[in-house]
């Protein structure tokens, strides 16, 4: 019998892409979610809430390998504590988290939270690996979107983002969840960085609509640090294939 995977934000964007490609690799997946579901396709479902630390021993009981997909705006640290605490007591041979890339660097809490989990899983005891990838597509085409519903888009100045399709992401993190535990692994960005208003005028483009595009400037620690490309990975990163403008086309019409 092949080895359990536990996977928790199994459910999410990336954990949606992540569970099935597991399963074609032919191992035994059980997904830790707050809402209790009927197991299908070979998945099996438990309880838990990792920010409360209930029922996190019963979901890495048994599991091999624990991939740790979940996360939220506030709580990352903990929750992470949580789970790598409950993994190295049942023995789990590999822990493998999602970062962001720029946890290290950039002055906002989500950020901070997330370089707190990093050391949460390195400090674990348990063998680990790290990714650290861009902001995928689909969180990119979020907030654009939103902006577009103004009469006016406001144009952030140095705001810049090398978008990366979540399904390369999915592929590469599954990669790594099958290997050897590599600690921190080089970053995955998207093909190209771009500026708001190039991201802007693509989605615009697509949808067929037009704003007028106001400039704006970002103040404080949080824009010196997006304006000196502390969110991005200009080099000794793995690259993806997907652009923003082959997203685009795919997902908006």
């Amino acid at each position: 019998m092949a080895a359990t995977i536990l996977v928790t934000g199994g459910t999410g964007t990336l954990g949606s892409l992540v569970v099935p490609l597991l399963r074609a690799a032919g191992r035994d997946v059980r997904v830790l979610t707050r809402k209790e579901r009927a197991g299908q396709d070979g998945v099996a479902y438990v309880t838990g809430d990792l920010a409360k630390g209930e029922g996190i021993e019963a979901a890495v009981a048994g599991a091999d390998t624990v991939l740790h997909l979940a996360g939220g705006p506030k709580g990352d640290e903990e929750a992470t504590r949580n789970l790598a605490r409950a993994a190295a007591a049942a023995g789990v041979r590999h822990l493998v988290y999602i970062s962001v890339i720029g946890a290290d660097h950039m002055p906002i809490s989500w950020f901070k939270e997330k370089l707190g989990a990093e050391r949460a899983v390195a400090d674990s005891g348990v063998p680990w690996t790290t990714l650290r990838a861009a902001q995928f597509h689909d969180l990119v085409l979020n907030v654009v979107s939103k902006m577009a519903k103004m009469p006016v888009l406001p144009v952030p100045g140095g705001l810049r983002f090398q978008p990366v399709d979540a399904r390369e992401v999915a592929a590469r993190i599954v990669e790594l969840t099958l290997g050897e535990p590599a600690g921190l692994v080089p970053d995955l960005a998207g093909p190209k960085v771009y500026g708001m208003a190039e991201l802007s005028r693509g989605y615009l483009a697509a949808r067929g609509k037009h704003r007028l595009m106001m400039p704006v400037r970002m103040p404080g620690k949080v824009g010196r640090a997006y304006r000196a490309g502390e969110n991005l990975t200009l080099d000794g990163a793995a690259v993806g294939e997907r652009t923003w403008e082959d997203f685009l086309a795919e997902r908006v019409h």
